[in-house]
């Protein structure tokens, strides 16, 4: 979700957050069903938890839109991409490495909504002062046949239809500093605000711990959305989220920024606000995540990204730019690991 593209997304708030909570066992690896009563608007170790969870426990629980509106349609919080959590993983110290792999990611209503709009990133002034403010536009999502459509009456897209790929535009972790809190409007280090379409169910989010029960956050649920979210928003819904996390105790390594991983893909993201700067940072902990698991030295990495490494520039929308430099699982398997 873009900031700050819609004016009255900015009323933000240090919300606490309650619980109701029904589990299906009392052991680490249990699943449990987490319904939340309240949100937050920032990413901080200044929130109460709302569950303390164990590493192998899935928590099935759902996110409103960014927003502030519910499943039903009711309005939960103020907007600006509220959140759920922040989830205490239990033995998650500084140092360590969370690893959250998305079971469900899912729609729970039938409609979304995006911006009539392109963010100034994205073209030039002639084009983007064709609009004073944008105007919120509404689609209709057909979870059965998989597709979303605006609804609409635009002359020429009376049967235009996108394939649904829901997925989370928020997941982070408290940042660094207790002073230092992070609006659900931005991202970093500690993730955050991220907006990447590979963020989908199945998929694994690496992300650092920073502090003690690292604080883990959900949100701004998409139910689709194109590279760089070029409108300032994606189609902005709610969403069904199963999750369950691993804990990576003392890596031997510093993740510097996030790291995704699915079926097919290592995937590396760089946020800063040059867009080179995000590609080099990219390219960077790309480079550190394959010298780390295949031990493959500086001369030979040039080879291996050099010849196979893709780019998508995820986010072009928010105050700093994503960059994530990705590659084929496939390929990698013919890398000799000592």
């Amino acid at each position: 979700m873009k900031y700050p593209i819609l004016i009255f997304l900015i009323l933000l708030s240090k919300t606490l957050q309650s619980q109701t909570i029904a589990t299906s066992a009392d052991h680490s690896g249990k699943l449990i069903h987490f319904t939340p009563s309240s949100f937050t608007n920032q990413f901080s170790l200044n929130v109460n938890p709302v569950l303390r969870i164990n590493p192998g426990d899935t928590v099935s629980t759902e996110t409103i839109d960014a927003l502030g509106f519910d499943k039903n349609g009711t309005k939960r919080q103020k907007g600006g991409n509220p959140l759920t959590g922040p989830f205490y993983i239990e033995n998650a110290s500084t140092g360590d490495i969370i690893a959250v792999t998305l079971i469900k990611v899912s729609l729970n209503r039938s409609y979304a909504y995006t911006t009539q709009d392109f963010v100034s990133r994205s073209m030039p002034k002639s084009i983007l002062n064709q609009w004073k403010r944008p105007k919120l536009i509404r689609w209709k999502l057909d979870a059965q046949n998989g597709f979303a459509f605006p609804d609409t009456p635009y002359e020429h897209l009376q049967s235009f239809k996108v394939p649904l790929n829901p997925f989370l535009g928020c997941i982070g972790v408290a940042p660094a500093s207790k002073n230092n809190e992070e609006l659900s409007f931005f991202s970093g280090s500690f993730g955050g605000n991220m907006d990447f379409s590979g963020i989908a169910e199945s998929s694994t989010v690496y992300l650092p711990v920073l502090h003690d029960g690292a604080y883990l956050y959900i949100g701004d649920g998409h139910a689709l959305q194109g590279d760089g979210e070029l409108a300032g928003n994606a189609l902005e819904t709610s969403l069904d989220i199963d999750f369950t996390v691993r804990l990576i105790k003392n890596p031997g390594y510093e993740l510097s920024y996030p790291r995704i991983e699915n079926q097919t893909y290592m995937m590396a993201i760089g946020l800063d606000k040059n867009l080179d700067h995000a590609f080099i940072l990219a390219n960077t902990n790309l480079l550190d995540w394959l010298q780390t698991t295949y031990k493959i030295s500086l001369e030979e990495a040039t080879q291996v990204m050099s010849t196979s490494v893709e780019y998508t520039i995820a986010e072009v929308a928010d105050k700093d730019v994503g960059v994530v430099a990705k590659i084929q699982k496939e390929i990698l398997k013919g890398i000799k690991i000592p």
